[in-house]
């Protein structure tokens, strides 16, 4: 995964690229639609920007569909990338560079805002399905086309697409987002705060009280065996 990609995006990206690719990384990378990649005369992550465009078109006529890379870029969400981000041509379809780019979807369908508290679970799940026909919706919602029900894609109906997870993995892994996005402050604090230290000044106020304590005593046994003495004293020279 890029670096540049916060942990949690990081962590919902692979489950999109698995849901949407069967495969997991560096394999999903490869992938186009209905797994025809070993048709192209080179890999997809050797491929520029400006080829893969260019045979998508070929790919939407023979496959059904222009999906490539991981996060399966449509033709259309692919040029419009690189128009709205000023991409080069050039560039390599490379395994980072899919990342930024999938990276940049998520932020498009509310993924600082649902880190951030501002929108749903249920919201943000939907939008996610809008972008990947393989995720479904959370709860009854108006679909592309008809009415959905919850675990259904977004697209059902449309002779194409189907959800290939359950609700209940995208809640979870959802879940896990938002742990992997938390700040250290928001961490439970330890019940049992450590114990402070004593301070120099009150370790040096016992010792010298000790101190005191000592030599007040020792001072009066010596004045009492003094006092003894000099009252035999007095009593042999008196008698």
């Amino acid at each position: 995964m890029d670096p540049t990609v916060p942990k949690g995006a990081a962590v919902l990206l692979r489950f999109v690229y698995e849901a949407e690719t069967g495969k997991t990384p560096p394999e999903c990378y490869e992938v186009i639609y209905k797994h025809k990649q070993h048709t192209l005369a080179k890999p997809l992550t050797r491929m520029t920007l400006d080829e893969v465009v260019a045979a998508q078109a070929k790919w939407s006529k023979n496959y059904g569909s222009s999906a490539a890379g991981a996060p399966q870029f449509i033709r259309a969400t692919l040029r419009g990338l690189m128009a709205e981000l000023g991409l080069r041509g050039s560039q390599i379809f490379d395994p980072d560079l899919q990342d930024r780019l999938a990276y940049h979807l998520l932020k498009r369908r509310g993924y600082e805002d649902f880190v951030a508290g501002k929108i749903s679970m249920v919201a943000f799940a939907k939008n996610l399905a809008c972008e990947w026909a393989s995720l479904p919706v959370l709860t009854t919602t108006k679909g592309q086309s008809r009415t959905v029900e919850r675990g259904q894609s977004y697209y059902a109906g449309d002779g194409l697409n189907k959800a290939l997870v359950s609700p209940e993995k995208v809640e979870a892994i959802l879940k896990a987002v938002l742990r992997a996005e938390a700040p250290a402050s928001a961490q439970k604090p330890s019940s049992r705060p450590e114990p402070s230290p004593p301070s120099s000044r009150s370790s040096s106020g016992l010792a010298g009280g000790i101190l005191a304590a000592i030599f007040a005593a020792f001072a009066a046994a010596v004045y009492s065996a003094w006092d003894a003495i000099s009252n035999f004293l007095s009593s042999i020279i008196g008698g």
